[in-house]
């Protein structure tokens, strides 16, 4: 799980033989704004596991003792109230048992900061596919890939949840192709007026819907699903949507029917393409939606 795309900065990470918790840290795997992940190992069994820190860049410096602390008065608001979202993802996480969902084992306090514990998969993520294995992503693939990632989102969302940060970073491969969803630092509790709650928006360009740039545009399954479609779209032409503001000035986004029919069926091309529509409304609603356009024309 994670590939090694990050240069880690000096004293960003926790050093290789550190025990913390039950766990020795083996090495880093990943480097985020908000977080360090990290290989490790169980103490009592070996087991491998991922342990990610919440490390958030911006906000916060690990200190010479270790500690993750806020760089002044002004960061500790927020690095308190982002330490415990992260507290909350892993609780949510936890409830979320799935194939195709990362699998959260558990969080521990240590160094003034938070870890959250999960199942080690070994994988690429769908982006590395995009740039080093291009010709494995054909029709086969992509039905597989999309027919998971909608039961991942089928189980999302009858939690009341929504991912929000769907996008080929955060979609493992894993061997036999099987894809595992991961990251949910963007994911919100769906409210039954379709507002969410929680804090600020998390925008991938390309891949977020208008409602995650206009907060007077509800969010639900459809957000999702726009997401969904856009990471698809992205397997298909090598290259995202184009951001929803540049779409919203200028839309030069084809119609994946007519572009690329010599490449996958109909129905699948169809269901991106309405998966993408800037209005919500017009979107699929849900998942069953999206796996009937799927079905409906052949």
């Amino acid at each position: 799980m994670f590939s090694d795309d990050t240069q880690a900065r000096p004293f960003d990470h926790l050093p290789m033989g550190t025990v913390i918790d039950r766990y020795i840290i083996e090495r880093p795997l990943a480097d985020g704004g908000f977080s360090a992940v990290y290989l490790a190992r169980q103490l009592t069994d070996q087991v491998q596991v991922v342990i990610k820190e919440y490390l958030p860049r911006k906000l916060s410096y690990r200190n010479w003792e270790g500690q993750v602390v806020p760089h002044n008065d002004e960061t500790r608001g927020p690095f308190l109230r982002g330490r415990k979202f992260f507290v909350e993802e892993a609780r949510m996480l936890a409830t979320l048992k799935h194939p195709n969902i990362v699998d959260v084992m558990g969080f521990f306090h240590a160094n003034a900061t938070v870890y959250m514990v999960m199942h080690y998969d070994y994988g690429k993520n769908l982006r590395w596919y995009l740039q080093n294995r291009p010709n494995q992503l054909d029709e086969v693939f992509l039905l597989r890939l999309a027919d998971r990632m909608l039961d991942a989102l089928e189980t999302i969302h009858s939690h009341g949840l929504l991912h929000l940060d769907l996008k080929p970073e955060n979609i493992e491969i894993r061997p036999g192709h099987d894809p595992l969803l991961l990251d949910f630092g963007a994911a919100r509790l769906l409210s039954g007026s379709g507002n969410w709650k929680g804090s600020s928006k998390v925008r991938t360009p390309g891949f977020s819907p208008p409602e995650q740039y206009n907060q007077n545009i509800p969010i639900g399954p459809w957000s999702d699903l726009y997401a969904l479609g856009a990471t698809l779209w992205t397997c298909l032409d090598r290259r995202p949507p184009p951001p929803v503001p540049k779409r919203f000035e200028h839309d030069t986004l084809k119609s994946a029917v007519r572009q690329y029919r010599d490449r996958a069926s109909k129905g699948f091309l169809y269901a991106i393409d309405q998966a993408l529509n800037l209005d919500p409304g017009q979107r699929p609603q849900a998942v069953a939606e999206f796996r009937e356009l799927l079905n409906q024309i052949g």
